[in-house]
């Protein structure tokens, strides 16, 4: 590693830049191209993401010149660290594969511009340019912003495991049935629990057939199996390197890339529990999406839940199902409060009414009522997911099934957020978990 010398946003009309790639012959072409320009200044010279996040921390160049592909933390990885820590630094993303995917995963780490490797010395120095020009009101903004607050700055949005004291209500998402609708109610509801000052993150914990990251088009290489291996020496920079970010803004823990990763994490049945409980504290809302197999690793998760949503259709198998999960829950003593029930895609047309049990049978069925009737419209949920998007993100919030998502997070929050006996439960069901050591699911439920 090497220091070409010190600059800082400030620093009169020259714009200082950080040059991060694993080659060193790559670093040192880019910096000769741009000796050439008496405006701009290499201060620093890396060849690892993690030499990269921590020279941005030190230098606070103007512009990074970034490469995606390294060995030790990718460029992605070392951005999104970046962009949230040294939000006056601009990052221009490199690399030789000239892939859409890649530029889509750089965009949504914070990257300023994607340029393609070889690049000519004229495309790269109109790019810095651009960049910097684009970026400086937004630095001087920010600048003036910590000034005023008497040269602190802003609350950092790193992920930390450290330094945070949340809320850390943990909401699992299950249901008996597949095909309900889980991982749409799961990831809606964790981006509609987003309010104002309020942290979330939506983790996959449906280890063999998680698709959140289909649901959100997101993509990491890494994911909770790399969690899972090293639970024991979880920290904030390996979780930091894990963690991706929607465009929406919400975190996200992407379950095994492949089916067959599943018994990494499944050989020890409390990992995801035990990774949850230790970042918790640094979120207000933890909302886990499961798969519908009953075994160990699932009811770890449900011990250490502050609220459990049980999500099912209106038909007669779902709802009997549904019976057999509260029974359960009874026989460990869960208290019905910790347990809602969302009825999801309930039929809007009269011709298909027919076909499901309505409302009031189910309530009577399963001896409580059900707390949110999201309607079905498969379209707008299917468009959602073809764009990567949410579909409380929807501009009319009056519209179904917009307005009942939104309400399902809404009740949720105010049943954990808010000063009732509710939330106070709530509370109190989370240390007790935390305290205690998981209940034997396997005598319940079967061995996995």
């Amino acid at each position: 590693m090497s220091k070409i010398g010190s600059g800082s946003s400030g620093e009169g009309d020259i714009i200082t830049i950080l040059l991060v790639d694993d080659i060193a012959e790559a670093r040192e072409n880019i910096k000769k191209m741009i000796a050439f320009e008496p405006d701009m200044r290499v201060i620093g010279s890396v060849g690892t993401g993690r030499e990269g996040v921590t020279m941005a921390r030190e230098l606070k160049p103007n512009i990074i010149i970034m490469d995606i592909n390294m060995p030790d933390m990718d460029g992605i990885q070392a951005t999104t660290l970046i962009t949230e820590s040294v939000p006056t630094t601009a990052v221009i993303m490199m690399s030789v594969q000239n892939d859409p995917d890649y530029l889509r995963r750089a965009m949504l780490a914070g990257a300023r511009n994607f340029l393609p490797k070889p690049v000519s010395m004229d495309e790269l120095y109109n790019t810095i340019r651009t960049v910097h020009a684009r970026n400086k009101p937004i630095a001087a903004q920010y600048t003036q912003l910590v000034n005023n607050s008497g040269g602190v700055a802003p609350a950092k949005t790193t992920t930390s495991i450290d330094d945070d004291n949340r809320a850390g209500h943990i909401i699992v998402v299950y249901s008996p049935q597949g095909g309900a609708g889980c991982t749409t109610v799961a990831a809606n509801m964790a981006s509609g629990l987003m309010k104002e000052g309020i942290r979330a993150l939506l983790v996959d914990a449906d280890l063999q057939f998680g698709d959140v990251g289909v649901f959100l088009n997101l993509q990491s290489q890494s994911t909770i199996v790399d969690l899972a291996r090293s639970v024991n020496d979880l920290d904030t920079e390996l979780f930091d390197n894990i963690v991706v970010t929607h465009d929406s803004g919400l975190k996200v823990l992407l379950g095994p890339s492949r089916p067959a990763d599943a018994y990494v994490v499944q050989s020890e049945p409390s990992a995801v529990a035990q990774i949850i409980q230790k970042i918790a504290n640094h979120y207000d809302f933890i909302v886990v999406d499961t798969g519908r197999h009953m075994d160990e690793t699932l009811g770890s998760l449900f011990d250490i839940a502050s609220k459990i949503v049980l999500v099912a259709t209106p038909t007669l198998a779902a709802i009997k199902n549904l019976r057999f999960v509260l029974d359960e829950f009874d026989q460990l003593n869960y208290t019905t409060d910790k347990t809602m029930v969302v009825l999801n895609r309930v039929p809007v047309d009269r011709n298909l009414q027919k076909f499901t049990i309505p409302t009031e049978k189910i309530e009577k069925f399963l001896k409580r009522p059900v707390d949110v009737e999201i309607p079905s419209d498969e379209i707008t949920a299917l468009g959602a997911m073809s764009k990567g998007v949410l579909i409380v993100a929807q501009r009319d919030r009056n519209r179904s099934p917009v307005k009942e998502l939104i309400q399902l997070s809404d009740l949720v929050y105010s049943r954990l957020m808010g000063g009732d006996e509710g939330g106070d439960k709530a509370k109190a069901d989370k240390n007790k978990a935390e305290e205690s050591s998981r209940r034997p699911f396997a005598g319940l439920f079967g061995k996995s």
